[in-house]
């Protein structure tokens, strides 16, 4: 970490608080129509544009959802508008807006800061949003970071969690488990390097699952994807705290059982070997892992063939009546085995 006894850093107290924001936030510009005031008032302004307007909110706290060890902190920043994005993209929506909230410790200078806002500013360029307002504060526990995501939809393009019913195909986007593989490396390197700090992490060759991890991307683009094929998605969920957890909320919401096949799950050919390496079952790192930010949604029967062998889809399962619960098929067997969530507990801040 940077020390602010390093005299070509810049301590926070040397800006004051106004100061501080006014440098963090004068690079970001508004791109959005319906952004009409943004940071430097009492409250942003924005115009709905005859939409229905999304908003989602997510704290990052360090020793909980980071390890500063080993987590950049320009990517820091970019996960952490990443991971609001994926909500409102989950919903159908498009992001339009974000806030950002930050409370430090003394212990982190100015620059600290600046590379947390690049990284924030990197994620906006990528995703065409606008920095609209937030808040800083001092933190006596390290770095949190709050950010809250404002996306818009129209009202019949809205896809929540509770519209799932029997009959209904479950999709997802992209693959899962390399974000959960990724961590692995890392904490594996990271407990290397402090027994020895003379030993060079080896990094090398695990570049998919290692991005996935440290700067995951939101899937925004699956939006127009299923607007060309002419599908609506009947219920959706971004793939956070993995693919059982994700399951069980559709399940739940919509009142309704689900099958999974496990044959069915993607995976990328890195995820596969990787999992062998530390002896995992990929399956397993899919299920329970998280953080792969990928879109969960069912979709009619009838849309079948309007997704099937698409590339950025994969059939997994299906949906059932709710008595016959949420069930997973082995591969290569009949055999069923109980969907349970074991990912990622937000409030206990483990793995169950």
């Amino acid at each position: 970490m940077l020390e602010e006894k390093n005299p070509q850093l810049t301590p926070i107290s040397a800006l004051g608080e106004f100061g501080m924001i006014k440098h963090l936030t004068e690079k970001f510009s508004l791109t959005n129509e319906s952004s009409l005031l943004g940071v430097g008032d009492d409250a942003a302004i924005i115009d709905p544009l005859d939409q229905k307007v999304l908003v989602s909110t997510d704290t990052l706290i360090e020793g909980v959802h980071f390890n500063l060890g080993y987590v950049p902190l320009k990517h820091l920043g970019y996960k952490a508008v990443v991971v609001n994005l994926s909500d409102i993209a989950a919903m159908n929506g498009t992001p339009t807006q974000i806030l950002v909230s930050i409370a430090v410790s003394n212990r982190f200078p100015i620059e600290a800061l600046d590379e947390i806002y690049a990284g924030i500013k990197l994620a906006c360029d990528r995703y065409k949003v606008d920095l609209v307002g937030g808040d800083t504060t001092s933190s006596t526990s390290g770095l949190v970071l709050t950010l809250t995501a404002i996306g818009l939809c129209p009202q019949d393009q809205i896809v929540r969690r509770d519209g799932a019913k029997q009959g209904d195909l479950l999709v997802v986007s992209g693959d899962l488990g390399g974000a959960y593989l990724g961590l692995q490396i890392l904490e594996r390197e990271h407990s290397v390097f402090l027994a020895n700090p003379n030993m060079q992490p080896e990094m090398q060759g695990f570049d998919y699952i290692l991005e996935r991890q440290l700067k995951p991307e939101a899937r925004t683009d699956v939006k127009a994807i299923l607007k060309t094929l002419e599908i609506l998605p009947t219920s959706m969920i971004d793939v956070s705290d993995g693919l059982a957890s994700e399951i069980l909320h559709l399940s739940a919401q919509s009142k309704v059982g689900i099958r999974l096949y496990e044959e069915k799950i993607p995976f990328d050919t890195m995820t596969i070997t990787t999992a062998d390496e530390f002896n995992l079952n990929p399956a397993m790192c899919a299920l329970n892992g998280g953080e792969d930010y990928e879109l969960l949604f069912t979709i009619a029967a009838a849309d079948f063939d309007k997704i099937k062998n698409h590339p950025d889809f994969s059939i997994i399962g299906h949906v059932v009546e709710q008595a016959q619960g949420n069930k997973m098929v082995l591969r290569g067997s009949n055999e069923l085995a109980d969907l349970t969530a074991q990912g990622w507990d937000a409030i206990l801040g483990s793995e169950d």
